[in-house]
């Protein structure tokens, strides 16, 4: 039989959304695009256009869009996040 979850009064559980995620990105790397998809408040996919990423590797690319999101990805707000990046000539030749 399972056992029910205990709660402690000092837990706090943060939510976040994939709206906040896309601002978050949007507002430090700005001028990019990102199109973030996912539902149940910890695991999320997206897509992220910048020219920043122009002449970076997709280790360094994906640094950049992490960093934007502070420590979110260490304290667990966000559990994942699958990430695919693209400059703006990248993503017009992937979409055309």
């Amino acid at each position: 039989m399972s056992q029910p979850i205990q709660s402690h009064s000092s837990d706090t559980i943060y939510m976040i959304t994939k709206e906040e995620i896309k601002q978050l990105i949007e507002d430090g790397l700005p001028g990019c695009t990102a199109m973030i998809t996912g539902d149940d408040g910890s695991h999320f996919d997206g897509i992220v256009i910048s020219s920043e990423f122009a002449g970076k590797n997709t280790l360094a690319q994906h640094r950049l869009v992490f960093n934007t999101l502070g420590d979110r990805m260490q304290t667990g707000v966000i559990h994942a996040l699958g990430m695919k990046t693209y400059t703006p000539e990248e993503w017009e030749a992937q979409n055309n």
